[in-house]
């Protein structure tokens, strides 16, 4: 099946009816490419979990297009979580809010709890509104990859990952280049339980208070599973002092090992070291950083590295969200 463009209005319609007859289909968000099923359609959402080997309690976000949709899937929007749609919908924020009993079952994993989120890409935007149109209140969309890799961040990855039979909408390389940060509303006091590019210090201003740490009674979100976000190659972190003798210390016990290496400044290597070592250099800034993330350690994999090594990201809150993703990613 040919990738569709998601500027072309005819697209996005056929795109809109194969969601409404319950079909899979892949689109463009600011944050990463979904694969996407209707919300209210449990059948539907079962082909999410089969199409990417996802465990069926492991829960999914529901993607709509404006707050007037959300009251489909939670009887009431709590203050918390009103208070941050105000600010920072449509964009890279999940809420998480009691879910409307009889709705969405599937997508949430059965839990009481869902997660919601207005998406700030203009194709994702014509698509829920088309399918809205449709009958189709909200689009259940985890990454469109292999459960527990490396998320797209262009239709050509969602084709090498999930095959040619899938409907994708193409609308380019995504912005933000990580998932949305999750914060969990449906309790008195606000969690975040996972970061993205929205800096928590901007929620925590917004809501006036601190956001806490996830806790035993937090509900199961995408990428909580300490093992996530993975190419084929093995990922390992160092400081960037360390990085240099983590080289040497690689290529000593493998000679013929070829390293990606992925830092702010090239480490000082031998000459005879250097010739295995494939340097991508990394943003100083954490926006950028983000934004290329999944697409540097995806390179890497096509460059038939055995090992990347990534240099640790500054502890500040900017850089949470790349942080996470390369801990998870790594076998550190």
């Amino acid at each position: 099946m040919p990738i569709l463009r998601g500027d072309d209005p005819a697209h996005i319609r056929t795109a809109a009816r194969a969601l409404a007859a319950g079909a899979l289909v892949a689109f463009p968000t600011e944050t990463v490419y979904g694969l996407g099923a209707r919300a209210d359609d449990d059948t539907a959402v079962a082909a999410i979990f089969a199409a990417k080997g996802r465990p069926a309690d492991h829960p999914l976000i529901v993607h709509i297009a404006d707050m007037g949709a959300a009251a489909q899937f939670t009887p009431a929007m709590p203050l918390l979580a009103s208070e941050l749609a105000a600010q920072f919908w449509p964009g890279p924020l999940t809420l998480i809010v009691p879910r409307r009993p009889g709705v969405g079952a599937a997508a949430a994993a059965g839990a009481a709890t869902i997660g919601l989120r207005c998406p700030d890409h203009p194709v994702a935007r014509a698509l829920l509104r088309a399918a809205a149109e449709l009958g189709v209140a909200g689009v259940a969309a985890p990454s469109a990859n292999r459960f527990g890799r490396v998320s797209p961040t262009r239709a050509e990855h969602v084709r090498a990952e999930l095959g040619d039979q899938l409907l994708i909408l193409d609308g380019g390389d995504c912005r933000e280049g990580i998932e949305s940060a999750i914060v969990d509303c449906s309790r008195a006091q606000p969690y975040l339980l996972r970061p993205g590019t929205v800096d928590r210090r901007h929620i925590e201003a917004v809501l006036g208070c601190p956001l806490l740490l996830p806790d035993l009674a937090s509900p199961v979100v995408p990428g909580s599973l300490e093992s996530h976000y993975a190419p084929l190659a093995e990922v390992r972190l160092a400081a960037a002092e360390r990085l240099t003798a983590a080289l040497m210390h690689a290529q000593a016990a493998d000679p013929r090992l070829r390293l990606g290496v992925y830092a702010r400044q090239r480490p000082p290597i031998a000459p005879t070291i250097a010739a295995t070592i494939d340097y991508r250099r990394m943003p100083d800034n954490a926006v950028l950083a983000a934004h290329e993330l999944f697409s540097v350690l995806r390179q890497f994999d096509d460059d038939g590295v055995g090992q990347i090594w990534v240099e640790r990201p500054p502890d500040e809150p900017e850089w949470d969200g790349v942080r996470d993703r390369l801990r998870r990613a790594s076998t550190d």
